[in-house]
């Protein structure tokens, strides 16, 4: 298949594209960044620079690769792009990444229907965002609880599965250039353990993450699908178990009180009230397996 990858530079964009190329797909990447062009051919993708926010920069690149499939990997998460992360101000940090999850796809669905591509997977998200009532697992017929960016999300589902596409949830990334930044502040205890640390979280290995992508492509999935791996947790699991892999001291305790004033209502409510989520769907109906089925595994791999 001929195959369009908006945002191939990106987290995911680096882990996907390498795997379609092996599988005999002839890939087209975009990336903002001319710097970023020579990375992707590297890949075995032909790369294009592409502002995913301008309709006409969108539909053009769109035409040029005449592609068989489109997918939607686009965010603005880098601190080139969003600046510092302020827990206090997540508005500001997720702006352009909700931008592009309601123009941005806009742009692209508008693209394909005006070259006659028949089918669009998207990146979505699930990692500890599930609506914050009942049990601490959800599947895709839960909403998602309205944080930053949730409006965004629920009009790229919407539009996205009315045009007959795929939608996929992925976990908190780990994995190859995903966890840098976490594992800096691990390091420095600066990741601490809200209250009792009771929010659940949900991850996935970014090569997981990857394949799912390419089963959902190459099956013509319609849908929304939550890609995470088998153990949703709760932070007090999972933090400590990953300071121990980074060779870091253990986090550091804060009540909720404390964060609430430090690191605002935000915070305090993933680390206490997150919820995590099912692959059940993903399993059943793609027939995907994560190689990681938990972050336990993934996490000694990777750090170890």
């Amino acid at each position: 298949m001929r195959v369009f990858v908006a945002g191939g530079s990106g987290v995911i964009g680096r882990r996907l594209v390498p795997q379609l190329v092996a599988r005999g797909h002839q890939v087209t990447a975009t990336t903002t960044s001319a710097d970023r062009v020579g990375l992707l051919e590297r890949m075995g993708a032909e790369g294009v620079v592409m502002d995913g926010l301008d309709a006409a920069s969108v539909g053009e690149a769109v035409a040029a690769a005449r592609p068989d499939a489109i997918v939607h990997q686009m965010t603005a998460l880098s601190a080139g792009h969003a600046g510092k992360a302020n827990p206090r101000r997540p508005e500001r940090f997720f702006a352009a990444t909700n931008r592009l999850r309601r123009e941005g796809i806009d742009h692209l669905l508008a693209a394909a229907e005006a070259t006659g591509v028949p089918h669009v997977v998207a990146q979505g998200h699930a990692s500890m965002n599930g609506v914050r009532t009942g049990g601490w697992v959800k599947t895709e017929d839960d909403p998602l609880e309205v944080v930053e960016g949730t409006k965004a999300i629920n009009h790229l589902e919407d539009v996205v599965v009315r045009a007959g596409g795929a939608v996929l949830r992925y976990g908190g990334f780990y994995g190859p250039g995903a966890h840098d930044d976490q594992l800096r502040l691990v390091r420095k205890r600066l990741v601490p353990i809200i209250g009792g640390g009771t929010g659940y979280v949900s991850w996935v290995h970014v090569d997981d993450a990857a394949n799912a992508t390419i089963m959902a492509m190459e099956q013509k999935a319609r849908g929304v699908f939550n890609i995470v791996d088998d153990e949703p947790a709760p932070i007090s699991v999972w933090l400590p178990y990953l300071a121990e892999c980074a060779g870091a001291k253990p986090p550091r305790r804060v009540p909720a009180w404390l964060a609430r004033l430090l690191a605002g209502e935000m915070a305090v409510g993933v680390m206490t009230q997150g919820r995590g989520f099912s692959n059940a769907k993903a399993k059943r109906e793609l027939g995907w397996r994560p190689r990681y089925p938990s972050w336990r595994q993934g996490f000694r791999e990777e750090l170890g």
